[in-house]
């Protein structure tokens, strides 16, 4: 008698549809990051900031570490696997030129770093958190910094800057301005959003809320997206880091529909 076939479902053919659509979107996102980074520094390097009026140049310095701070969100996703999903290769080398990019880091060493923290959040093992998560504000961003700069970045970057002041001709104010205050006004930002915010212990807390560690903020979908690319919705982060920060506030706001 001949085995009976399996029932027909829909779920194999769904998950690989799934990956395929948010590997197109999730690698259209990242490209986009990347490209508009390199295209704007590479015009604020050509024509300079000192071109602009200066009530300019808070705005290109903005945008500029706003995109600085894509490229290492893109590079989270991709610690992920949540770039591409579909293709651990292209979702892995997205994430080794963005965080290249950033700050010339390592993305296995921060890939490792950065699962530790989720496996540990706000303990002794976790690399992100200091004092168990009751550090003062300017103490703890020391702390995070320099957990993640080593020596070998900051030659790496101080080769970079000399090479392009020195060999390429660029001024030392304009490479400060276009390239070095963003980045460092990036770091200050995903710390504050992505670190200090969601894991700090507030006064008179003892506990948080479960072993994630960690709490959102209550602003908007497009305040979340200007402030940090919605890395402030940090416990649905937390919850399913599988999930790219662009599909974080749709996860949002099912999660608080379901609980009204």
């Amino acid at each position: 008698m001949p085995e009976s076939s399996p029932p027909i479902s829909d779920e194999p053919a769904e998950l690989p549809r799934a990956e395929r659509r948010d590997s197109i979107i999730g690698v259209s996102i990242a490209a986009t990051i990347i490209g508009a980074w390199t295209g704007h520094l590479i015009l604020l390097l050509s024509y300079g900031l000192e071109a602009m009026p200066v009530w300019g140049w808070p705005l290109a310095i903005g945008l500029q570490t706003f995109l600085h701070t894509g490229l290492f969100i893109t590079a989270h996703d991709a610690m992920h696997g949540s770039v591409c999903p579909s293709h651990d290769g292209l979702n892995d080398l997205l994430g080794r030129i963005a965080v290249r990019l950033y700050a010339l880091f390592s993305y296995e060493t921060l890939r490792r770093e950065h699962w530790a923290h989720h496996d540990h959040p706000v303990s002794e093992d976790d690399p992100d958190a200091a004092d168990e998560g009751r550090a003062r504000f300017g103490a703890w961003y020391l702390d995070f910094m320099l957990t993640y700069l080593g020596i070998g970045q900051l030659i790496g970057m101080a080769v970079v800057f000399n090479v392009l002041m020195h060999g390429v001709g660029i001024p030392a104010l304009t490479l400060n301005l276009a390239w070095v205050v963003p980045s460092l006004l990036s770091t200050l930002q995903l710390f504050t959003f992505g670190t200090y915010l969601p894991h700090r212990r507030r006064e008179g807390e003892e506990t948080f809320r479960d072993e994630h560690r960690a709490r959102s903020n209550d602003f908007s979908t497009l305040v979340s997206f200007v402030t940090c690319y919605h890395f402030g919705y940090h416990w649905e982060h937390h919850a399913h880091p599988n999930l790219p920060w662009w599909r974080l506030p749709a996860y949002r706001r099912r999660s608080e529909e379901n609980t009204t």
